[in-house]
């Protein structure tokens, strides 16, 4: 299969055993680009046992470093989001001691269109309704989705020429999972159909979006504290939002956003403070602390919203009063 270069020398691939992460595996060795593969076991399957068994062998095979990591969930009834958070914390937890700069990932075209449908019937706009690209950045690496214009039928063909070994998680076709109920009656039906207009139609978005300019960079950043300018539209302002939470592994709902425009100074899921004011976009962590008086008052004097302030005066953030 054909996939874009990768020119980073440190990267990780999120590796599973199954039909796409199995295909990308054997693809990034003949394109001869370098990675270790980490790999997590959530102990809902026996199968599970093979998989790693199955990721040991190509890793010893192929000299390839791997990480594996063992999920017991006390609660499933939030199974994907749980999933998706430990998964994520377990390859940044990776990439941060062991200096990769890229993560790869197996998501094909029939989870970008799976992503735009579920996202659709969510009532999203245009920048969730294509978010799943082919190159994001997240926390403080890069996400890379080389597969990202193949299609699943594309991956299963490859690994059955090459007979290439692969598992099937039963568990994709259980439709009390919600991207499950998609793909099954939605996406994967529709790209049988439209294959060719789908990928052009997803390569013209990200052209449309790219021309839209949107200012999402920050006119200050220190540690984890990120300034923007007010763009006076609150639908701009959500965007640049919406970005840099991504950044930080947040993923915003509809409501949430709601709630961010109206309230103007907010926390989110008890961890991020955000707050607009009449100029400036702030963005934070959110912390609790007693505070002195003096470094109120200047906060009170510098219009510093209530929000963000403990964080300043925990992280000694000095500078940025000299610069509003």
């Amino acid at each position: 299969m054909k996939i874009n270069r990768i020119n980073t020398k440190k990267n990780l691939l999120a590796f599973s055993g199954g039909v796409d992460s199995t295909a990308l595996f054997f693809t990034l060795l003949e394109n001869s680009i370098p990675f270790d593969i980490a790999i997590v076991n959530y102990n809902l399957r026996e199968q599970s046992k093979e998989e790693v068994t199955y990721a040991k062998e190509l890793a010893q095979k192929y000299e390839k470093k791997i990480f594996i990591k063992d999920a017991n969930f006390e609660n499933n009834s939030n199974f994907e989001k749980q999933a998706r958070d430990f998964r994520y914390e377990f390859f940044s937890e990776i990439i941060e001691k062991n200096c990769y700069e890229t993560l790869i990932t197996a998501h094909q075209l029939n989870d970008r269109l799976e992503w735009f449908f579920m996202q659709l019937s969510r009532g999203a706009g245009i920048l969730e309704l294509v978010s799943f690209e082919e190159k994001t950045t997240y926390k403080n690496y890069e996400i890379l989705r080389p597969l990202i214009n193949t299609s699943r039928d594309e991956i299963i063909n490859y690994l059955e020429k090459n007979s290439i070994r692969y598992f099937v998680d039963e568990s994709n076709f259980d439709e009390k999972y919600r991207r499950n109920y998609f793909r099954k009656n939605f996406s994967n039906k529709f790209l049988q159909e439209f294959k060719s207009g789908v990928k052009k139609s997803f390569e013209y978005l990200e052209k449309d979006i790219s021309s839209l300019n949107i200012r999402n960079e920050a006119i200050y950043q220190e540690k984890e504290l990120e300034i923007f300018k007010n763009l006076e539209d609150n639908n701009l302002n959500i965007r640049v939002i919406d970005l840099s939470l991504k950044r930080r592994g947040f993923l915003l709902t509809k409501d949430q956003r709601d709630e961010i425009l109206k309230q103007k100074e907010i926390v989110v899921s008890h961890k991020i403070s955000i707050a607009i004011t009449e100029d400036y976009i702030f963005i934070a962590p959110y912390k609790i602390s007693k505070m002195e008086k003096e470094f109120k008052e200047k906060c009170r004097i510098k219009k510093i919203p209530k929000n963000i302030r403990v964080y300043l005066y925990e992280e000694k953030v000095e500078k940025l009063f000299k610069i509003i």
